[in-house]
């Protein structure tokens, strides 16, 4: 059986509101990341991190990153992880260090390294003050090159808000990473085991330079990739990602907000014996044949 070394929980768009307001008149951005921490608290696993991939506030104020902070800040001590922010277009570089961060205010990118029990999560800001699109700068790719220079134990995950792949969304290819291509340069033959990203408020998978690329879904609510000619539509329905990292590679599972109702419930160990008696044995079979 495959274990992984590392999970990691992605969060990404979740557009946290100033309190009674709501996102477009009629999401609850903050009760939708609220769930999804509870669902995480409760859950048999134990995150490595809880990683915010960009678009926190919707609007980069104060008071929305301080309502983000102080929800985030209970669940992940209750959780036992920490917690790794980084930026998006919708994010304000001062307010951000200030409110969410407790930093002094400054307007430098939120680029950082973060390492724990040999694995490598790297976050470059794409973000392009004024602008959707995202961006890199000489500096930044100089600095990811020398970074990469050197191995993590076990690998590196590289995030960022922007996608650095295309949108099945033609109008979002406008809001994607320039510099894409370098990009790929950079990390192709590295210990990057995936790419991670948001933005595009849908989950999409795809590949740079050899590497696996997952686009997050939005906590906040949806893209739909499928609407009508000619309309753009958000639908109500939110996501989350777990990122397992094993020694060979690593996956990204998407997380829908809210627990359905169930089909079946069973209990670990009864299925576990069900498996058992009804799982081939390989070997034996093989020997026999």
């Amino acid at each position: 059986m495959r274990i992984p070394r590392h999970t990691l929980i992605q969060f990404s768009d979740v557009h946290v509101v100033p309190e009674g307001t709501l996102l477009h008149g009629s999401v609850d951005t903050l009760a939708n990341l609220a769930e999804a921490l509870a669902e995480v608290e409760a859950a048999d696993v134990r995150p490595t991190a809880l990683l915010f991939t960009g678009d926190l506030a919707d609007a980069g104020d104060g008071p929305s990153y301080r309502r983000l902070r102080d929800l985030v800040d209970k669940a992940a001590a209750r959780i036992g992880a920490p917690v790794l922010y980084g930026m998006g277009n919708h994010d304000t570089r001062e307010d951000f260090h200030e409110s969410l961060l407790g930093a002094p205010r400054g307007d430098h990118e939120r680029d950082f390294v973060h390492e724990v029990d040999g694995l490598r999560v790297i976050f470059l800001d794409t973000t392009d003050p004024g602008h959707h699109h995202g961006d890199l700068t000489d500096r930044q790719l100089r600095w990811l090159r020398e970074k990469l220079t050197t191995r993590a134990t076990h690998g590196t995950v590289l995030a960022l808000h922007h996608p650095p792949i295309p949108s099945p969304l033609a109008i979002l290819e406008m809001l994607t990473l320039r510099r894409h291509e370098e990009l790929a340069e950079i990390v192709a033959g590295t210990d990057v085991a995936l790419i991670v990203a948001g933005h595009a408020h849908h989950a999409t998978c795809g590949s740079l330079g050899g590497v696996p690329v997952w686009i997050a879904p939005a906590t906040a609510y949806s893209a739909d990739v499928l609407a009508p000619a000619g309309l753009v539509r958000g639908t109500v329905g939110g996501g989350y990602t777990r990122i397992d990292v094993y020694d060979d590679g690593a996956t990204a599972t998407y997380v829908p907000v809210g627990t359905g109702a169930p089909v079946y419930e069973l209990d670990v160990e009864t299925l576990r014996r069900y498996l058992a008696e009804h799982t081939a044995d390989t070997g034996a079979d093989a020997a026999q044949g």
